[in-house]
């Protein structure tokens, strides 16, 4: 149930999720693989937090926090910052662009890898949704995803599929 059932009318479920924020070790570091791995617009930034655009100004935020040893606390509303908690976070994209995405971030000698994590260089569809991503991870072990809804009916009956086969079994070629 949800918290606010009625608001003056009814209450709907959110339409996206607008923002996320994690802490890290180095915000440096991990500034410079958001925007030149990633490819994030910085959007704000003051001491010790860095926030990103993601999908252009407006759209969805990142809020980075750096990591603070001293065992203070200084949450404003961000997450705890007196460690880091590795997490999990998924950029939607569409297919061409998790092809192009994939590609870049192996020349910026980002090691990525499949939902199974086989070592195999194919990637694998989740029939149930359907949709098709990589992983990778940033300087302090957050697991980002890529991920690209796919146009078909779900199957979920197939579990997980190669992509290759799921795009042969509807009369498409890669």
């Amino acid at each position: 149930m949800y918290l606010i059932e009625k608001m003056k009318g009814e209450f709907h479920m959110p339409g996206n999720l607008f923002e996320t924020h994690i802490t890290v070790a180095d915000l440096d570091e991990s500034a410079r693989f958001y925007e030149n791995a990633v490819g994030l617009e910085p959007a704000w930034t003051a001491e010790g937090i860095r926030f990103y655009w993601i999908g252009g100004k407006g759209k969805a935020m990142l809020g980075l926090w750096q990591q603070r040893n001293n065992g203070e606390n200084t949450r404003l509303n961000g997450p705890d910052v007196t460690r880091v908690v590795p997490q999990h976070l998924a950029f939607g994209v569409s297919a061409e662009e998790l092809r192009i995405a994939m590609k870049a971030l192996i020349e910026k000698g980002v090691k990525v890898r499949n939902f199974l994590n086989d070592g195999k260089d194919c990637l694998y569809v989740h029939a149930w949704m359907p949709a098709v991503s990589f992983y990778f991870s940033d300087p302090d072990g957050h697991v980002l995803e890529f991920i690209a809804m796919l146009p078909d009916e779900p199957r979920p009956e197939l579990g997980i599929v190669e992509w290759s086969r799921w795009e042969t079994m509807h009369g498409r070629t890669q």
